[in-house]
């Protein structure tokens, strides 16, 4: 017998199509906004590394095939895109709060002062973005206005120029959507004070007259550092006020100065190499080459510990980067070491500082930040950095073997077994082949840095996905996004110090500090001594890559000055900040290992004093014998 339904419920099954319809609606609108820049990113990344493979294959492998002149289109399809994926990636590192900053002061405040700065700087941030996204429209009216079109396909220019805008306006939409997220647990109170900070902080581009274009640039600079803003948008943010300040430069030079920095080949290699090391980073490539590290010293003392430093030379010749390098083998290896019965805090260390070779040996993402913001060599200056990088670690094998025998930390082995060794080696001949394609591609003459990082982000691929099988579809899409997003930091920071830069160059702020040093000293020691010093006391608050590009168009016309090839320049600079990954407060590598360790910062830096000790004596060797970076160049001239 059926029951007769109520008014009500009748009503309610009539509308209850609507609310699963109301439901799905919103389902999608969730999934969108939580996937909609990492499907476009993963697209974009497996996109270009086809593309530039497919390059180098059209090159050497099929020449009787030239796909509508395929080594043209090829690249220039292949940048558009790096640079609509690099807004993309800036906007999904935005929304995941992964940006390069420095907040020890600002950590040091109450929760509701660090929630107020916090609003301040969302709000900084926001007007920054509001301005690059704006003017960026007027610049691509301007591109359709006058016809310009690129000049492989000739599509309109403002195509690509349109990945500024709408980099920016997703940048904006992730920025609000942090600020309602911030808003929603803080108190009206703490809110308030935010804006309060904002207008008090940008007073003196209200009420100042005429103003010293230098002073407010780096007087803002320093200030939105201090304060914990990330430090891309501390570049940008202190560019703008100095220029609503002066009108020292046209407002439409912000935007085209974020696309055409970046409209760059070389740079590309910066996500290559990233995907290269994350996809083999966390994979059966790793495994094969510490097993070969152990066959060739497990037996020494500290067998463990200098596995560790060989194993990280290895892999610093695939990934590129010191922390990379350091999580990936610091996982496998600190807890076998502390089981072992080493000290924790050593036994971290000691990976922590192995890491830095990720940063000195080719292939290195900082060295190819520097040769784009120098407009140096790649090539030289990853071969320069083969002998500082091998010194490196054979010098940290040296003190830690001593160490090691001194504490009766036994290797895992009695004796060397030849055999074995030969076998690890045959089972890791896929990794082994990595530094192969990519240098001996670079140095043969075959590839260019950009299309041999990509060729080995295509062979870490197909080694994962169909050789080890340790990659499924869902690992590929991880690992791409993290790619994406990590190099993503790494490019918005490009763009935010060449927009920073134009103003250092304007003011010839580069020739003012060569002045006040020559002023000094002139003999070239004591000035290599003081950049050193100067170095090392960056390396302590700021983060390797942030440095180079601020740094490098401000020091570099003074080492040229007295003498010094802006290749050596380069690897002294790259050495001294690889010291930074292992100085606190923003010592990266450590707080990795430290992580991985779940150790606290404290017993870890304990046990870094004698390899960083190592490591300065190697600094003054590779900074006053110039042969150590440059005899393998001159090969090259």
């Amino acid at each position: 017998m059926s029951q007769e339904l109520s008014p009500v419920e009748q009503l309610d099954n009539q509308n209850a199509p609507m609310f699963r319809k109301e439901s799905r609606f919103l389902r999608t609108i969730k999934f969108i906004d939580k996937h909609f820049e990492e499907i476009l990113i993963v697209i974009g990344m497996l996109t270009f590394i086809l593309l530039i493979n497919l390059q180098v294959l059209n090159r050497y492998v099929l020449p009787f095939i030239e796909i509508a002149n395929i080594t043209t289109w090829t690249e220039e399809v292949s940048r558009y895109i790096f640079i609509f994926v690099s807004f993309l990636g800036a906007s999904l590192a935005i929304k995941n709060r992964d940006s390069i900053q420095v907040t020890a002061l600002v950590d040091k405040f109450p929760i509701g002062m660090q929630k107020s700065i916090q609003i301040a700087n969302t709000i900084f941030m926001l007007y920054f973005s509001y301005m690059i996204v704006t003017n960026g429209f007027n610049l691509i009216m301007f591109q359709f206005e006058t016809a310009q079109s690129t000049p492989a396909l000739s599509i309109p220019m403002a195509i690509p120029y349109s990945a500024v805008p709408i980099g920016f306006l997703l940048i904006a939409i992730r920025l609000v959507q942090n600020l309602l997220e911030d808003t929603r647990e803080m108190e009206i109170k703490d809110g308030l004070i935010g804006i309060f900070i904002a207008l008090l902080l940008i007073l003196p581009v209200i009420v100042m007259g005429e103003a010293d274009i230098t002073l407010l640039l780096f007087g803002y600079f320093v200030l939105f550092i201090i304060i914990g803003m990330p430090i891309a948008f501390a570049l940008g943010v202190s560019t703008l006020a100095t220029v609503l300040a002066t009108n020292a430069i046209p407002m439409d030079f912000l935007p085209q100065t974020a696309f055409t920095s970046i409209d760059n080949f070389p740079i590309m290699a910066v996500p290559f190499f990233v995907a290269a090391g994350i996809i083999m980073g966390g994979g059966f490539i790793i495994k094969k080459l510490l097993r070969l590290s152990d066959e060739l010293l497990g037996f020494l003392p500290g067998g463990l510990a200098l596995v560790a430093i060989v194993t990280s030379m290895f892999f610093s010749a695939i990934s590129g980067s010191g922390p990379a390098t350091v999580a990936a083998i610091g996982t496998l290896l600190i807890p076998a070491m502390i089981k072992q019965g080493y000290s924790p805090g050593f036994a971290t260390a000691i990976v922590a500082a192995a890491g830095t070779i990720g940063v000195i040996i080719p292939p290195s993402n900082p060295l190819v930040i520097y040769g784009v913001v120098s407009q140096q060599s790649i090539s030289q200056l990853f071969i320069a950095g083969i002998i500082p990088g091998v010194i490196t670690g054979l010098a940290l094998i040296v003190v830690t073997y001593f160490i090691a025998k001194r504490n009766g930390w036994q290797g895992d082995k009695t004796t060397f077994s030849m055999k074995n060794t030969l076998i690890a080696a045959w089972n890791a001949k896929l990794a082994l082949l990595v530094p192969i394609f990519i240098l001996g591609g670079i140095y043969g003459g075959f590839m260019t840095p950009t299309e041999a990082a990509a060729v080995a982000a295509a062979y870490g691929i197909v080694i994962g996905m169909f050789v080890y099988k340790d990659m499924d579809i869902r690992g590929l899409y991880r690992n791409l996004s993290k790619a994406g997003v990590t190099s993503a930091v790494i490019i918005l920071l490009i763009v935010m110090a060449s927009i920073f830069g134009r103003l250092i160059t304007l003011e010839k702020v580069a020739e003012t500090v060569a002045n006040a040093v020559l002023a000094i000293s002139e003999n070239k020691w004591v000035i290599l001594l003081l950049l050193n010093a100067f170095l090392l006391l960056v390396g302590l608050v700021m983060e390797a890559l942030a440095a180079i590009v601020i740094l490098t168009p401000i020091l570099l016309p003074m080492a040229v000055a007295i003498g010094v090839d802006p290749v050596h320049f380069g690897l002294i600079m790259i050495f001294n900040l690889a010291i930074g990954f292992i100085t606190p407060p923003v010592g990266v590598n450590l707080f990795v290992a430290a992580g991985v360790a779940k150790l606290r910062i404290e017993d870890v830096i304990k046990g870094i004093r004698p390899l960083l000790v190592t490591m300065i004596v190697i600094l003054l060797l590779v900074t006053y014998i110039p042969t150590i970076s440059l005899w393998l160049v001159s090969f090259m001239k």
